[in-house]
């Protein structure tokens, strides 16, 4: 492992905007984020496979009453967005090491009000179907933690990925609350606030279109 792979995980072990094993928190947040962490009563708002955090510090300062939280198992991944909510002291932001299909692990029942996935792997293979973090094994998991109002936002530049999501909401009989195959040339665009990830940014720039959607599990 690198000098700076070596650093960046000493530092993400020392933020208090990292949570992660082997931290007192990590073994009891279940159910305790807005208590024991935020100390308020705000709404939860996940990124799933968070990457770099882009929107869980994208979003933050546009809703301080709305508590964000970046998940991601890459920890040198976190230490980009940690360190961005150290140096603006965001007090709404917060990040959680772990797998995704771990997640009730860390979060009750109805605990989340809002899920962002954007860009996950899309697994084109077939025989990684069930990795695939749309498939309904991982639509079970969601369902479970959002309230029942909460909202599910997916974000992909794979189109495959995309159909196959619909797909599964069609299955599941969730009919999209709005979708578009074409975001920046789309009204829908203004719900993401100028934020553009990483990976977005790289696939744009190859001529791929970006997919959106957004649902409630109780529509």
């Amino acid at each position: 492992m690198s000098r700076q792979k070596l650093r960046k995980f000493a530092e993400t072990k020392e933020s208090k905007f990292v949570v992660e094993a082997e931290k007192p928190f990590y073994t009891h947040c279940k159910g305790k984020w807005k208590s024991d962490f935020f100390k308020n009563n705000h709404d939860i708002v996940l990124e799933l496979a968070c990457g770099r955090g882009e929107y869980t510090t994208g979003l933050a300062p546009h809703f301080p009453h709305k508590n964000f939280i970046g998940i991601d198992v890459k920890g040198d991944r976190l230490w980009h967005g940690s360190n961005i909510a150290e140096e603006n002291n965001y007090q709404n932001v917060a990040f959680l090491r772990a797998q995704i299909h771990h997640l009730e692990d860390f979060f009750e029942q109805n605990e989340v009000a809002e899920i962002w996935l954007t860009f996950p792997d899309p697994r084109p293979k077939e025989r990684d179907r069930k990795r695939r973090l749309t498939n309904p094994r991982f639509m079970g998991i969601y369902q479970n933690i959002l309230k029942p109002e909460g909202v599910f936002r997916f974000k992909t530049d794979n189109p495959g990925l995309f159909e196959y999501t619909l797909t599964v909401l069609e299955g599941l009989k969730i009919k999209p609350e709005a979708i578009t195959r074409d975001l920046y040339n789309s009204p829908l665009l203004a719900e993401h606030y100028d934020i553009v990830t990483r990976f977005e940014r790289i696939f744009f720039q190859k001529g791929f279109s970006i997919n959106y959607l957004r649902f409630r599990f109780g529509s």
